[in-house]
């Protein structure tokens, strides 16, 4: 199929690196992978910090010139097969993808799709209203979390959707040679901004001060607005435990992986978090939080430890027993690459999407 493709909250080409870029970038690959062609329809992006009414009426504006663009473009080359939304939600609604998927009769389909009750405040009841509206229109609405999918079911009990499970590429991971082998190189990407992220790095510090007795250095790859505050949350820290490695490009995290022993990152308020997998991908076993959809990347008790959300005691007792037994921390992190290889690689991703389009969307074209 021809697939036009769409991303309200970022663009695939947008120059900002961050999990949703990627993840956008991964769905055009595993769309190719299972034999379609993706253009990016719109470079749109109707992300709004704040409740606006005056933002979303300036969104609304932009998009019905864009509707206008893209209709007179399918008029003249002929209409796209299905359009693909990949995360509206209520920061960022799709305001082209479902009036003109009904005006050209195409299906429309959402991955990503995310609703919640307690933001339908202000403008974001609005652009939440459009959320909806597209997922009881959709044909499918592609799920990577059970918690996505049971917030859609709430609000449109009759919504068509399916599981697709995160994923990554593991080709820069398939060669990868383990240079960690000291047990005490802890690693953490992220990046540094106000809010869930820094609400992690708070907690991991304090976690991590729990385990200054025994032996260990974190090595944090990222930068961003709240570095200064990154660095107050370590001050506490001797310096010589800590190795800021700054923003870094994609291609350089594989090998950084592979030079660790373990991946600690709390995840507070992860939609579920992609750097977790390619941490796993690299053979790390993970220490993480409960919360959220960080358990559909990592498995509890099998590729590492996930800690009741907020339990810093829980989180550090975590950190402790693999820095002190690496038998145990090899085992998980073995079970980890070969989790992230055989279940969540583009060619299984590309597989499901296939079983995916086949069970609903030949049905609505």
């Amino acid at each position: 199929m021809n697939i036009a493709f769409h991303a309200p909250l970022k663009s695939p080409d947008h120059p900002v690196p961050s999990g949703d870029r990627q993840m956008a970038r991964m769905l055009i690959e595993a769309l190719r992978l299972a034999g379609h062609e993706v253009g990016i329809a719109s470079e749109l992006r109707t992300f709004s910090r704040e409740a606006s009414d005056a933002a979303f009426s300036a969104f609304r504006k932009e998009a019905e010139g864009e509707i206008a663009r893209l209709r007179r473009l399918w008029q003249s080359k002929g209409p796209p097969d299905l359009w693909f939304c990949y995360h509206p939600y209520y920061k960022a609604p799709d305001l082209i993808g479902p009036a003109l998927s009904a005006e050209f009769s195409i299906p429309y389909v959402t991955a990503e799709s995310s609703y919640s009750f307690r933001r339908n405040l202000g403008s974001w009841k609005l652009a939440q209203d459009e959320v909806a509206a597209g997922a009881r229109q959709a044909a499918v609405n592609i799920c990577f979390t059970h918690r996505d999918r049971e917030g859609l079911e709430e609000v449109v009990p009759e919504v068509r959707s399916a599981l697709l499970a995160p994923f990554i590429d593991v080709s820069p991971f398939r060669d990868l040679r383990r240079t960690g082998a000291g047990g005490n190189r802890l690693l953490a990407v992220a990046m540094m901004r106000q809010g869930d992220k820094m609400d992690s790095y708070r907690m991991l510090a304090r976690a991590l001060a729990l385990v200054a007795d025994v032996p260990w250095t974190l090595t944090v790859v990222g930068d961003g607005p709240a570095r200064a505050d990154v660095s107050e949350a370590f001050s506490a820290v001797p310096a010589e435990r800590l190795d800021w490695l700054g923003e870094r490009p994609p291609q350089a995290i594989p090998e950084i992986l592979a030079g660790g022993d373990l991946y600690v990152w709390p995840g507070c308020g992860e939609a579920y978090g992609l750097s977790y997998l390619e941490a796993q991908a690299a053979g790390l076993a993970v220490v993480a939080q409960r919360t959220a959809g960080v358990p559909e990347v990592v498995h509890d008790g099998e590729t590492g430890y996930l800690t009741a959300s907020g339990d810093i005691d829980a989180l550090a007792a975590a950190v402790r027993r693999f820095l002190l037994d690496g038998s145990l921390r090899r085992q998980f992190g073995e079970r980890a690459r070969r989790f992230v290889f055989e279940h969540r690689s583009l060619p299984a991703a590309a597989a499901r999407l296939s079983g995916i389009f086949a069970e609903f969307v030949g049905s609505a074209k």
